[in-house]
């Protein structure tokens, strides 16, 4: 007899039980559904993709009774009908995981996007046919049999009709933000000449590549000894259990630094995953052979929790830590800076005053750089003449498309942290209006614990309207106010209060976004959400949920605000993508939603736009492997 799920809103049912169900009709528990026989479990909802389904649903929670079922779109997560019951069929056959965009593309942005998660009206490349309109499916007889074909529409209405075999030829396509793709003229020959164009520009992209990793392995480096007895102590002075990814991150760092050439990692691991102890530990082996080390980190709040944390790892051993930014007067700043040029100071940890003309090194080693996408374009171009002379480590949560790319390309090393250290919980996200009671009662369940709160608003001009209001409704909370054109003692002096819990919540602007962390703030609200980026969204996010507590965090937008659709996407991905160790594909997602077009600077964006991303990745890597054979030759 076949065993039915029956679900009903109101009915009283455990999260867990449903979860236990659905195992048992033989449904695979995945990060997010894509396909019919999937769920995922997502804060107080779980969404499942029914078997004979045309879209998943979404089942939300209060506490133990079902609130509402819903369907929804696969891909924006755009809530659609409700349903009062719902009946879940089992799945004939347990469907195989499929494999995460981010492995199948560290596997090796051939294929960097998924054609199963196309709909209606999105665009897509045909290698032969070129550029046209994904219209859905249809059963067509040839040679008197029945087979399934993917329409697609070309110039001028016509429309391409492509079996299984072709299908292989397909890819989604991804442009340039706020472009629109001309579709591909039929029976001539406009597509070929676009890849032509498109070939010939990947080349001259392919070479200057090559050149800069030939010149870099030419370059004499920094060969850093092996571990002495004193880096072994520091690392066993960690105060947290290690997990395996960090473990492996750092052996891989230490064998680049160990090289006679200079090194240039990329490691990429989500908020509060370790990579500053990996950093810190690279740091130390630096010093430990003489060498200066540049700490480079976006803010000033961050640099002084940088120093503070690294100023209390090295203690025990004969380092000198200084971090120079604002909060420093300016007779202390010129004590660094002298300190810095005689070789006095081992470890520097500033924002880009670092790269400022007077900053000289006696002897710099090792060039560490946190969240890189933050630096202006002028600073960019300091950093890359450094990375021809020392070793540097860049780390990043959210990895913006052109650092992924070139690392993923193989021109960059790349390191991967995706081990969650022990007790971490994936924070349960909600989009919500401006609303007082939810607002109040988000405050009063963390206050009751004791625990802290983030209030994000990033506008200095109205930032304390917001602070007057809150302090009306929640006239029993400590409030402060933290925001960067604040004088420094002022935002040294809140930051601190906020650090030792005199104050329960910091009204603040994105001044918090990086690295800030703080064990006890667990709830964190983001007013007026759709005005982030969706990494900004996500590196957000990122403040809470760093402690074995479970946190909460709430993404305002105005009730009834028109959303531009990337605003739309945003939002939806940020709800989607709340399972530990996501950060990597929200870089995919951010890729997809932004275009490819910054990727390789404004000459080459309009041979992305010409041919689209996938196709303009396929040619580099063919083109690298030419030139490199050439070279060779």
């Amino acid at each position: 007899m076949i065993r039915l799920l029956s679900l009903k809103a109101g009915q009283t049912l455990e999260k867990e039980e449903l979860i236990r169900s659905l195992f048992e009709l033989n449904y695979t528990k995945d990060q997010y559904v894509t396909r019919p026989g999937e769920f995922a479990e997502r804060g107080a909802f779980v969404d499942i993709y029914p078997a004979g389904f045309r879209s998943p649903i979404r089942v939300s929670f209060h506490i133990d009774k079902i609130e509402s079922i819903r369907n929804f779109s696969a891909k924006s997560g755009e809530l659609m009908d409700s349903f009062n019951e719902l009946t879940v069929v089992p799945v004939a056959e347990t469907i195989k995981r499929r494999a995460t965009v981010a492995e199948s593309r560290l596997a090796g942005q051939d294929v960097l996007t998924s054609f199963s998660e196309l709909e209606a009206g999105d665009h897509v490349v045909h290698l032969e046919y070129g550029i046209g309109r994904f219209l859905g499916y249809k059963r067509l007889k040839i040679e008197g049999n029945w087979r399934r074909h993917i329409a697609i529409e070309y110039a001028d209405r016509e429309i391409l009709y492509v079996d299984e075999v072709g299908a292989k030829l397909l890819e989604r396509y991804i442009g340039v933000e706020g472009k629109r793709p001309r579709l591909t003229k039929l029976n001539t020959k406009e597509w070929s000449r676009a890849k032509e164009r498109a070939r010939l520009a990947v080349h001259s992209v392919a070479r200057d590549l090559i050149k800069l990793e030939a010149k870099r392995s030419s370059l004499p480096g920094t060969a850093f000894s092996p571990d002495k007895e004193w880096q072994l102590q520091f690392e066993k002075e960690f105060p947290y259990p290690e997990t395996p990814d960090q473990t492996s991150a750092t052996k891989e760092v230490k064998e680049d630094m160990e090289r006679p050439h200079p090194m240039d990692r990329l490691l990429c691991g989500d908020v509060g995953y370790g990579k500053t102890e990996v950093a810190m530990r690279a740091a130390f082996k630096a010093v430990m052979d003489n060498k200066q080390v540049a700490f480079l980190v976006p803010t000033t709040i961050l640099a002084e929790q940088h120093y503070i944390t690294l100023s209390e790892r090295v203690k025990n051993f004969p380092v000198r830590v200084e971090a120079l930014s604002r909060f420093k007067t300016k007779k202390e700043q010129e004590a660094i800076v002298s300190g810095i040029r005689a070789g006095q100071v081992d470890v520097v940890i500033g924002t880009h005053r670092l790269l400022s003309r007077d900053i000289a090194f006696k002897d710099l080693g090792l060039v560490i750089i946190d969240e890189e996408q933050r630096f202006g374009v002028r600073h960019k171009e300091r950093l890359k003449m450094l990375r021809e002379l020392v070793d540097v480590l860049t780390l990043t949560a959210t990895p913006i498309p052109r650092t992924l790319y070139l690392s993923l390309l193989g021109a960059r090393e790349i390191s991967m942290i995706n081990t969650p250290p022990l007790g971490r919980m994936p924070v349960e996200t909600h989009l919500i209006d401006f609303d007082d009671h939810t607002i109040r009662e988000a405050f009063e369940r963390e206050t009751k614990r004791k625990g802290q709160i983030y209030f994000v608003h990033n506008r200095v001009q109205s930032i304390e309207k917001v602070y007057s209001k809150l302090k009306g409704l929640l006239p029993g909370v400590r409030f402060g106010v933290a925001h960067g054109q604040l004088p420094a003692h002022e935002l040294e002096k809140v930051m601190f209060d906020f650090i030792k819990g005199n104050i329960d919540c910091l009204v603040a602007t994105n001044i918090i976004e990086s690295g800030l962390d703080i064990p006890n703030v667990n709830t964190l609200f983001v007013n007026r959400a759709d005005y982030f980026g969706l990494a900004d969204l996500y590196q957000l996010r990122g403040r809470v949920g760093r402690f074995s507590r479970k946190a909460y965090a709430y993404f305002i937008v105005p009730e009834d605000y028109p959303l531009t659709q990337d605003a739309e996407k945003r939002l939806s991905a940020i709800q989607r993508f709340t399972d530990l160790g996501s950060g990597f594909r929200i870089a995919m997602e951010d890729l997809e939603i932004r275009g490819a077009g910054n990727i390789l600077g404004e000459e080459q964006s309009g041979f992305i736009y010409q041919v689209g991303f996938d196709l303009y990745c396929r040619m580099l890597h063919t083109a690298i492997d030419e030139e490199k054979a050439v070279a060779r030759n």
